[in-house]
Parts: structure tokens; C-alpha cells; sequence
């Protein structure tokens, strides 16, 4: 019977090592040697201290900042461990909100952030993206069309001609990778970060 079951243990030891060592630190260490800054996770500094990641969205909810798609991410309950409460891009807990389109939580959420962008900006249609959230909950980019349409309040709360805002996001504004893949976008985190530094 050890006959039988010898080849079996050798392979699951063997493939063990390979599959959970040795292939896991080989492509750590290539990453580690190619790509040191997107292998540490793409982390911002300002003044020697990281202020976030370009992969991982989070909250702005000054008006003088570009706000970014609401994220549907959750954590556990201090109170109650047997429930969630909302972490906006928490990272530990990448995922949507799993609610159909006839869910009437949802629609209330969607509707409530539409009725409270159209007092913000009534002259333009709102963005999708402003009022949904991303399958990761963790985007850190909007739309082109959802950074203009925040323009005019970043512009008050700034007192700082629109048109300069306008072209500091078509600054920051990504085209499709390869010119084909994905559509333009905008990373609301560089993007503030270039904001603060037009007003400094």
C-alpha cells in the first residue's frame, strides 16, 4: 500500500514547492527587478508622505476637489460582526454591491446622487459614472465627461477661471492603451494632487 501512495505524496510535496514557493518568489522577483514601482503598488508621495496608489481609488467630498465614482465596498461591523457597513475603497474588500437594477436600494442611492448633481451642475447631463460603481469598487478613474462635469463647482470653490480646470483635466486626461483598449479616463488622485499644485 506505501507503494501505491509514495508517488502520490512525492507529487503533491513536488508540486507544492513549485506551485506555492518557488513559482510565487520567481515572480516576485521579476516583478520586484522590472517593475519596482508598480510592484511596491503604484503609491503617490507628496512631501515624503504617500497620499494614496494610482490603482486604488478614495473619498474626496470637499468641493474643492474632483470627487471620484462612488465605490460600493463594505467591511465588518465593529458593533455587530454578523453584518457590513459601508468603507468606500477598502481595498481588503474588493467587490460591487451585487443589487440588480430593480433593487430599490439601489435605485434610491442611484437616484438620490443623481438629484444631488443636478443641483450642482443642472446645464449638463450627469455622467454614468458618477452615480454607479465600478465591479471592484476600487476605480481610481472617471470619465472625461464625469471630470468636466464637476468643473464649474471645483472652479467656485477655487476662484479659479473654469477654463483653467478644463485644461488641467484634459491634461491628466489617458487615452485608450494602444490607442484601442479601454476607453479615456481620468485618475481623480493625480488629478487633485495637479489641482493643489495650480493653486500653490
Amino acid at each position: 500500500m506505501l507503494r501505491e501512495i509514495r508517488p502520490a505524496i512525492v507529487v503533491l510535496v513536488a508540486l507544492t514547492l513549485i506551485t506555492g514557493l518557488a513559482y510565487p518568489l520567481a515572480m516576485t522577483g521579476i516583478a520586484q527587478a522590472l517593475f519596482p514601482r508598480q510592484a511596491q503598488g503604484s503609491l503617490i508621495e507628496r512631501n515624503g508622505t504617500v497620499v494614496g496608489s494610482e490603482l486604488v481609488g478614495q473619498v474626496f467630498e470637499s468641493d474643492k476637489y474632483f470627487h471620484s465614482r462612488p465605490s460600493a465596498t463594505t467591511a465588518p461591523d465593529p458593533n455587530d460582526s454578523t453584518k457590513t457597513v459601508p468603507a468606500p475603497y477598502n481595498a481588503a474588500n474588493s467587490g460591487g454591491s451585487n443589487l440588480g437594477p430593480s433593487n430599490k436600494a439601489l435605485v434610491d442611492r442611484v437616484q438620490g446622487h443623481i438629484d444631488k448633481l443636478k443641483q450642482e451642475n443642472p446645464s449638463m447631463p450627469v455622467p454614468i459614472d458618477l452615480v454607479t460603481t465600478s465591479a471592484s469598487g476600487l476605480d481610481p478613474h472617471i470619465s472625461p465627461e464625469a471630470a468636466l462635469f464637476q468643473v464649474p463647482r471645483v472652479a467656485k470653490a477655487r476662484n479659479l477661471p473654469e477654463d483653467r480646470i478644463r485644461q488641467l483635466v484634459a491634461d491628466h486626461t489617458e487615452g485608450r492603451l494602444f490607442g484601442l483598449l479601454g476607453e479615456p479616463r481620468v485618475n481623480v488622485l493625480l488629478l487633485n494632487i495637479a489641482l493643489d499644485q495650480l493653486a500653490g
